[in-house]
Order: structure tokens, then C-alpha cells, then sequence
């Protein structure tokens, strides 16, 4: 059986490499029964360093939607160029508040 791809960047994903479900509608903002999908863990944390519960909720519920952020979109772009199992801190630091 092949890997999982990550929706966000559209890699594989290993078995041996950190990944983590994403609900599409934060858990606080009424997404707990939502739909998830399966991202690399890097993935998923530069979804949450770059926007708030409540703007995701808003405005980012679906792939497609967060893909159009500039700051997730260049972060694909980033990390498209590395291997699957790459594991980094996330660049750029966490949103303002």
C-alpha cells in the first residue's frame, strides 16, 4: 500500500514521519464531528502558526481556500523542494495577534 499524500503539499507521507489530522472547521469553532484530512505535522503547525481559530473557521475551511493565504501559499512552495520525512521549525514565527 502506498503513503498517504498530503492535500496541503501534496507529498507523500510516511508512516516514520511526524503527521496529524487537521479539522477543516476548528474543534472550538464547531468543527469536533467535522470533516479532517491527514498533513504532514509541519504542515498542520504553519496552518496554525499562520491563522486564528476563528479566521480559519471563516475563511479557510477547505484546502483549496488555505492554499490562496500568501503565507501558506509560499510555505508549499518552500516546502514542496524537500523530502517527505523533512522536519524543520516552523519558518517565519507564529501570527500576530
Amino acid at each position: 500500500m502506498s503513503d498517504p499524500i498530503c492535500p496541503l503539499c501534496g507529498r507523500p507521507i510516511p508512516s516514520d514521519v511526524p503527521q496529524s489530522l487537521h479539522h477543516l472547521t476548528p474543534k472550538l469553532k464547531g468543527g469536533a464531528k467535522g470533516p479532517t484530512v491527514l498533513l504532514h505535522h509541519i504542515c498542520h503547525k504553519e496552518i496554525h502558526a499562520a491563522l486564528s481559530e476563528a479566521d480559519l473557521a471563516r475563511n479557510f475551511a477547505t484546502i483549496d481556500a488555505l492554499l490562496t493565504h500568501p503565507r501558506i501559499a509560499a510555505f508549499v512552495a518552500w516546502v514542496r523542494r524537500r523530502p517527505p520525512g523533512f522536519l524543520s521549525r516552523i519558518p517565519g514565527g507564529t501570527r500576530r495577534r
